[in-house]
């Protein structure tokens, strides 16, 4: 096992640099740069003539090296992260691109595992009290929330529990993760509890949509694995049908879900991007968006970076716990 996942990470490194060329190479595509957007501000805002704008913004790039060619800029960014731990500096933030990804990175992550837990282990239980009773009224209400779950829009449903929190519940609160008194207070039971206050609406709509495609993989996958010869012998030797459940056909049930596992991490990471936008959250989604929309592309570069690598700390994660679940990918697989 720990020569396979050497093996793996090793395999990850060029990956990783071919995402990063791919990806600063994507994101200078389009025409305009950070210049672009602080001319538009001073012509908007500040009420200076074209001229003034422009020659304001041809200054600022050549002070940040916006005007050399982009190979050059690529080489600088990708240097100062291999050699000195640098990811540039964030044009609009203000500040080294490590304190933005310091400051949404840990939040995101956190939320986006709680919101995970909740739709895996709520997903894969109504999965299977779905395929255990086949056809009942529990399985037809089960698929009912299935199929409302993955086909109702995030954002819809976001903005439906915005327009009851605003109008019908009087809630002033929104767009942030707590309330002014707790800002910087240290941690406690009121902090925790007014966190979740502000937290729970984002939860429950990124755990209905995950719960949607867990439930509806785990009952498909177990009513198949249910009629499989192996189970039916179980049957026949006189197990419990609760033990030829649970002990030999979800495990082999759970082999999709395990391996989706590999692409849930970054799905986790941007998957929130309606709902924090509508939500105003400081997570990771918004600040994609936001600093593509204006072309702060160290930011933007840092943040795609962080979703190549969860996906492939993802598939390997899937890998082992595949391994783990399987003794048969353990024995063919090298693991």
């Amino acid at each position: 096992m720990l020569r396979f996942l050497l093996v793996r990470i090793a395999s990850a490194i060029p990956v990783l640099f071919i995402l990063s060329v791919v990806t600063f190479a994507i994101i200078q595509a389009p025409p305009g740069d950070y210049a672009d957007y602080i001319r538009s501000q001073l012509i908007n805002q500040g009420g200076a003539s074209y001229a003034q704008a422009e020659a304001q913004a041809q200054a600022y790039r050549v002070e940040h090296g916006l005007d050399k060619p982009m190979v050059v800029q690529y080489v600088n960014w990708i240097g100062g992260i291999v050699t000195r731990g640098d990811f540039g500096y964030s044009m609009f933030y203000n500040k080294p691109v490590a304190d933005v990804v310091g400051e949404r990175l840990p939040r995101t992550l956190l939320l986006a595992l709680v919101c995970h837990i909740f739709a895996s282990v709520l997903g894969i239980g109504f999965g299977i009290w779905a395929a255990t009773r086949q056809y009942s009224w529990i399985d037809s209400t089960l698929s009912a929330i299935s199929f409302l779950g993955m086909t109702v829009p995030r954002f819809l449903m976001a903005l439906i529990i915005v327009y009851l929190l605003v109008f019908q519940f009087n809630v002033t609160e929104i767009g942030s993760f707590f309330s002014p008194q707790y800002g910087g207070a240290p941690w406690s039971w009121a902090k925790f509890v007014d966190l979740v206050s502000h937290v729970w609406p984002v939860v429950a709509i990124a755990t209905f949509g995950g719960l949607a495609y867990n439930m509806r993989v785990m009952r498909g996958n177990l009513l198949d694995t249910l009629n499989a010869q192996y189970v039916e012998t179980a049957k026949a030797k006189g197990l419990p049908g609760g033990a030829v459940v649970m002990r030999h056909a979800v495990p082999n049930a759970l082999h999709p879900l395990v391996m989706y596992q590999g692409v849930v991490l970054p799905y986790m990471l941007t998957g929130e991007i309606e709902t924090a936008i509508i939500f105003a959250l400081p997570t990771v989604g918004p600040a994609i968006v936001g600093s593509m929309a204006i072309g702060d592309v160290y930011v933007t570069a840092t943040f795609m970076m962080v979703l190549s690598a969860t996906l492939i700390v993802g598939n390997i994660i899937a890998d082992m716990l595949l391994a783990l679940l399987d003794p048969r990918v353990r024995q063919f697989g090298g693991a």
